[in-house]
């Protein structure tokens, strides 16, 4: 994966763990359908997702800007005024 990807798939998936984790979307949507007993693990889910997005997020940054700082070396020659 390139850096953008990757940053922009941890952004993604950061955003949503945080909709889950601090609104009761789940809560409400579980118990719609039916399945409010599976709520009882979903912190040990969402909590380990969460950090684990923010880590992406991180490192696909973190490639990025050195994939941006790689590229904005100098590659043109030098032209000398006399010739």
């Amino acid at each position: 994966m390139r850096g953008n990807t990757i940053f922009k798939t941890g952004v993604v998936g950061t955003i949503f763990a945080v909709i889950c984790c601090f609104t009761p979307i789940l809560v409400v949507t579980f118990g719609a359908l039916g399945l409010s007993a599976w709520l009882g693990w979903i912190d040990y889910v969402l909590i380990p997702g969460l950090l684990l997005f923010i880590a992406l997020a991180l490192y696909g940054y973190r490639q990025r800007a050195r994939a941006r700082a790689c590229c904005e070396t100098d590659t043109q020659p030098t032209t000398r005024k006399g010739k």
